[in-house]
């Protein structure tokens, strides 16, 4: 990977627009390809690793684990090991990350209505490789 140079004016710049502005703050919490789907799919509750990389097969294990890592130090969901082997571990929204769930649900109503190769019976939010 690459390092950032945390005094650039892009980085400044960019710090400030996320300090100002709530559209950007959320968007630099939830944008990307990936986030957005996992939270939309921990909506209904907890899951395993398992069958969220299951929800998402198009994804890599490596962008899933860093995606969860992201969501995670961002307060957005939380990460519960049970101590058995294999490990049990299972991924839960924070009150946080929950109150994303009508954000969402209005993002795929208007991905619905303004995407026209979208069909809501093919099922929301499941990519294909």
């Amino acid at each position: 990977m690459y390092e950032i140079k945390e005094s650039s004016t892009n980085q400044l710049n960019k710090a400030i627009a996320i300090n100002r502005c709530p559209v950007t703050f959320t968007l630099d919490k939830i944008g990307g390809r990936w986030k957005a789907l996992i939270i939309y799919h921990l909506i209904d509750g907890p899951r395993r690793y398992g069958a969220l990389k299951k929800s998402l097969p198009a994804i890599t294990e490596k962008m899933l684990i860093q995606q969860l890592k992201e969501l995670e130090a961002d307060d957005l969901l939380t990460r519960e090991v049970k101590p058995v082997v294999p490990p049990h571990v299972t991924y839960q929204l924070t009150e946080s990350g929950q109150a994303l769930a009508p954000v969402l649900k209005a993002m795929a109503e208007w991905g619905f209505t303004y995407n026209t190769s979208i069909s809501e019976s093919s099922g929301v939010c499941v990519m294909e490789g």
